[in-house]
């Protein structure tokens, strides 16, 4: 996508093809900053203190973290360490441990003075794949929109809402849940977005808002809370949202505050899509209420909030009262029953275990 005109990726590798560059998201939407990452331990800590997130995004940034750490040292138990201090970074995320196991699997049998080639080729290529899957996956979400377009008899505007970010900044490119939307605004489509504010950390009015602005896609930032009282009063016609781990019978784990989302949509009508690439998916899991990992992040993301000045400056001030303490779940689980349809590269499906493996029936040996 663009920023600023010019046509961007979230992660790329260096001119220099020394390090890693990234979009710091922690600075958007009030500076755009760039950022190298040369070493192992930087990689990490740009995944863990969220200047790369979305879960695409994160397994494309760790790949080439391992690229890092072999530049250093290739040996076996560089490679062992490097994977392990990647893995531990987020907990809930799949599509992080998926680019991990992938570059395990390709480098493990190499010899070490083979693996840093080998290493920044593949997670070149994964990043190259995520495009491509985030594009595919735009074209049938597409469909979608220009279907209700036509429900709509082609008058007023298509509504759509979505929860947190995920758009290109998620990504690689292209986004996951924006991508149709994208697709549907470039292709003439009189598309606006309805986008949460997705507190504590506010990725969508700071993130989604910011790209969907860089894009031209209009669109009007909303409280968390005002998307039921929208849906009643017929102002939503659909909605999409991403996914950070999606099981094999189509739950789905997204950021907090999905779940509620779902249930508005489920009461009024509306259509709750979810858009997710196929690394997405853990096959390994049934119920995603009783088995995805919860992150808890520090409650300082609750207590505080950054903003920009009257002056310009940019601030972090605190909002609650001081002792207070912050309970900061970052996010829930939508059941498939709430989901009208998964939204992937393939194709789109019912929510559930014969839909998925109908998409993808080489995964069929796969059981929970």
């Amino acid at each position: 996508m663009k920023v600023h005109g010019k046509p961007t990726r979230a992660v790329w590798l260096e001119p220099d093809a020394c390090a890693v560059g990234i979009i710091d998201q922690t600075r958007l939407p009030h500076a755009f900053v760039t950022a190298r990452l040369e070493t192992l331990d930087e990689a990490a800590h740009a995944i863990r203190a969220m200047r790369v997130r979305g879960a695409p995004l994160i397994g494309a940034t760790a790949a080439y973290g391992v690229w890092l750490a072999l530049r250093a040292d290739a040996s076996d138990a560089a490679l062992t360490r490097a994977l392990a201090v990647l893995g531990e970074t987020r907990p809930t995320a799949v599509n992080l441990h998926w680019a991990l196991e992938e570059m395990r699997r390709v480098l493990t049998p190499l010899r070490p003075v083979e693996r840093v080639e080998a290493a920044k080729r593949r997670a070149a290529e994964l990043c190259d794949e995520d495009v491509a899957i985030n594009r595919a996956l735009g074209e049938h979400g597409l469909k979608l929109l220009e279907a209700a377009w036509e429900k709509k008899g082609r008058k007023g505007r298509l509504e759509v809402l979505t929860h947190c970010n995920a758009g290109w900044l998620a990504t690689v490119d292209f986004g996951t849940a924006l991508s149709p939307i994208y697709l549907a605004h470039d292709a003439g489509l009189p598309v606006h977005v309805w986008v949460d504010e997705t507190r504590p950390r506010n990725q969508g009015s700071q993130l989604t808002a910011w790209e969907l602005g860089q894009h031209g896609v209009p669109h009007t930032v909303i409280a968390d809370n005002v998307g039921g009282h929208l849906m009643q009063h017929g102002q939503v016609d659909l909605c999409i949202v991403g996914t950070d781990r999606t099981t094999a019978q189509g739950d789905v784990a997204n950021k907090i505050g999905t779940y509620l989302k779902a249930l508005a949509a489920k009461d009024n009508g509306v259509p709750f899509y979810v858009a997710l690439p196929s690394p997405t998916i853990d096959w390994r899991l049934r119920d995603g209420v009783r088995e995805i990992p919860i992150e808890q992040r520090d409650g300082s993301e609750l207590s505080d909030v950054t903003g920009r000045l009257a002056s310009g400056e940019v601030a972090t001030v605190r909002v609650t009262p001081e002792g207070s303490p912050s309970a900061n779940y970052a996010f829930d689980v939508t059941p498939a029953r709430l989901v009208t349809a998964l939204i992937t590269e393939r194709g789109v499906c019912p929510a559930s275990e014969a839909g998925l493996r109908s998409l993808f029936p080489e995964r069929a040996e796969v059981r929970p």
